[in-house]
């Protein structure tokens, strides 16, 4: 299965914010040996989200939602996950209770008596209102949690929530897959040859190399990271199992010299 990350809400799209979650994501996973297949943006827009949800959870893969499950008229990510599943959404028992035991922190907090049935503590019960059969994701922050449905995981779009929330449910639903897939990159910097002169040399490694991936990331040159990137150059590299894909170095490492291209090479990075 793969892994994806789904970031809802206006405000990314439009600017107002900017989004942090991607990099982390990727740093989370990255810590514990996996690596992001895929991520998508999404507005504030039901049928869209709806119909993103579908497909996402007819994939199979293990998908991160981030955003809209609050309860403001802007939040619909609880609703569009329950029409995407076909079923209701109903008050999630364990939830209700850790957003009761939030309220009376924050009224005690403030030295005010508990009105549990006020207007807007009653209304406070809706976020925990989430798609029938889900599972509560805790939130060490304040209590509010989140819910998984299946491998879906949806979460606040708030990065201290969040980001603890993910950790959670990657350590306690996924530990079986960490560093379960030994993988390396191994890359170097050529310079003085256009990628059209390399394509073939890349098609013919992913054809001898089971399982490894080439890439070409070329620049017109970048002196901000110093004096070795200033040139117009590539990060030519290979991605893999170890064995393969330091086999796969070697024949790219030498492709590249007998085509006449200069080369400088990057330390292995052995993901974590």
């Amino acid at each position: 299965m793969g892994i994806g990350v789904i970031i809802i809400g206006d405000e990314i799209l439009s600017g107002r914010r900017t989004d942090k979650h991607l990099p982390k994501v990727i740093e989370l996973l990255s810590a514990r040996g996996l690596s992001l297949d895929w991520a998508e943006y999404v507005g504030d827009v039901p049928a869209r989200i709806t119909a993103t949800l579908a497909r996402t959870l007819a994939s199979g893969d293990i998908v991160f939602s981030t955003g809209g499950i609050g309860t403001t008229p802007d939040d619909h990510t609880r609703q569009c996950a329950a029409k995407a599943l076909g079923v209701p959404l109903e008050l999630h028992p364990e939830a209700a209770e850790l957003i009761r035991e939030r309220i009376r922190d924050t009224a005690a907090q403030a030295g005010k008596p508990v009105e549990r049935e006020s207007p807007e503590n009653l209304h406070r019960l809706n976020m925990g209102t989430f798609p029938q059969g889900a599972r509560i994701i805790p939130n060490s922050y304040n209590k509010i949690p989140g819910f998984s449905v299946g491998d879906h995981h949806f979460v606040p779009g708030f990065p201290v929530m969040a980001w603890p929330m993910i950790e959670w449910v990657l350590d306690n639903q996924y530990a079986h897959l960490h560093h379960a897939t030994p993988h390396i990159e191994r890359s170097l910097l050529l310079f003085g040859l256009p990628e059209s002169r390399i394509t073939p040399l890349m098609v013919q490694i992913e054809r001898d190399f089971d399982g490894v991936r080439a890439f070409s990331l070329p620049s017109v040159g970048d002196p901000a990271r110093g004096t070795l990137y200033a040139r117009s150059h590539i990060d030519l590299g290979v991605k893999g199992d170890p064995e393969q894909a330091n086999a796969a170095f070697d024949v790219l490492r030498k492709g590249v010299l007998e085509l006449g291209g200069e080369i400088v090479d990057v330390p292995v990075e052995e993901a974590k």
